[in-house]
């Protein structure tokens, strides 16, 4: 069973920096299973879960243009972690914040795959509970 579980959420005002962490049971690195970690977000009366940026197993990140040079996707393999550095934060960043796992698919390592279509979210199978950030003005 794939476990994750986010921490690290909270309020702070724009332009200010949170850290999310996920910690996970998947395996290290060595192992031969390709798969695709990733920070998903749903944002305050939307029902879609939109991808913010996601790492391969071979540690190449992808990320969406609203957050690129903000944000920062990282593993802590001796830690079995995922976490994503948020800093400069808008309002427009307020949002449940989820990481989640994709072990069928795995194309963040595809030049072609792109992180803004809303369909992203299916080709993940595991989900965390979740983490609100809030930013206010």
């Amino acid at each position: 069973e794939v476990r994750l579980m986010e921490t690290g959420g909270g309020s702070v005002k724009a332009g200010q920096s949170l850290t999310l962490s996920c910690s996970t049971s998947i395996f290290g690195p060595g192992s031969r299973t390709k798969y695709d970690l990733a920070w998903f977000r749903r944002a305050p009366g939307k029902e879609a879960r939109m991808a913010v940026a996601c790492i391969s197993s071979d540690g190449l990140t992808k990320y969406l243009d609203s957050v690129k040079g903000r944000f920062t996707i990282s593993r802590d393999y001796g830690r079995n972690s995922v976490g994503l550095q948020m800093n400069d934060l808008e309002p427009d960043d307020t949002a449940m914040y989820f990481c989640a796992a994709d072990f069928v698919w795995a194309r963040c390592d595809d030049a072609d795959f792109s992180l803004s279509r809303i369909s992203t979210e299916y080709e993940y199978q595991h989900w965390g509970q979740g983490t609100q950030v809030t930013v206010s003005s």
